[in-house]
């Protein structure tokens, strides 16, 4: 079935309209966003093809804008820098609610905001969330890139970074490119090691959160923070 062949209150425009966002799959809603499909392709299965081959909506709204061009239908520049601007503004939203309360008061939105911002990178990416001492979000800073190792994340320098955004507590955070959010030797070493360097200065570890593709892990749940 074509998409001009749909009933009205199947196509998502209308179906917003009535029932709410809340109402719509990610499919239907990337497919607000594209407004158009492609030769052979309408508009919906443009947008539930674009969402399995990027393993989701978290991973499409992750994807470079290099990765985005290559694909038939999101060539143009206006696609691309409505999904950045999506992304970006669900980034920004979780940042405000995240620095209005404790973290751990909502710990599904500290998931949810370091898989926007970790879960699609294709290397691995070291990053800490700075906070205050009721524990409310300062700022997320990725501090290294590459393989995570004790060698190659330098606790001097999370230390500093700690110093001047006057944190009283940090969530350390890393991601898993290859898609296990199991610890190594290396991620419990190096939890340690950063544990003992910003106790140094009174900023406590909170916990440690591995992230992959649709799924994260906490160290601390673990008992290895």
């Amino acid at each position: 079935m074509s998409f001009k062949d749909l009933p009205a209150e199947s196509r998502p425009r209308e179906k917003l309209i009535a029932r709410g966002a809340v109402a719509l799959g990610d499919a239907e809603l990337l497919a607000l966003l594209l407004r158009t499909g492609v030769a052979g392709k309408n508009v919906l299965q443009l947008a539930q093809e674009l969402l399995d081959g990027f393993g989701g909506i978290a991973g499409l709204l992750n994807a470079r804008l290099d990765d985005l061009k290559r694909i038939k239908g999101l060539g143009g520049s206006a696609k691309r820098a409505e999904l950045s601007a999506v992304l970006e503004l669900a980034r920004r939203a979780m940042a405000e609610r995240l620095k209005e309360r404790a973290v751990f008061d909502s710990p599904g939105a500290v998931r949810q905001y370091l898989q926007l911002h970790l879960a699609a990178r294709p290397h691995e990416v070291f990053a800490v969330l700075f906070l205050d001492a009721q524990h409310r979000l300062i700022a997320l800073e990725e501090l290294f890139r590459g393989t995570l190792t004790q060698t190659s994340v330098y606790p001097r320098e999370v230390v500093v970074h700690a110093l001047r955004h006057h944190a009283a507590a940090v969530v350390l955070a890393h991601n898993h490119p290859s898609g296990s959010i199991e610890p190594s030797r290396a991620d419990e070493a190096l939890t340690q090691t950063l544990k003992a360097a910003l106790a140094l200065v009174d900023v406590r570890v909170l916990d440690h959160v591995i992230v992959a593709a649709g799924q994260t892990l906490s160290m601390a749940e673990r008992g290895l923070v």
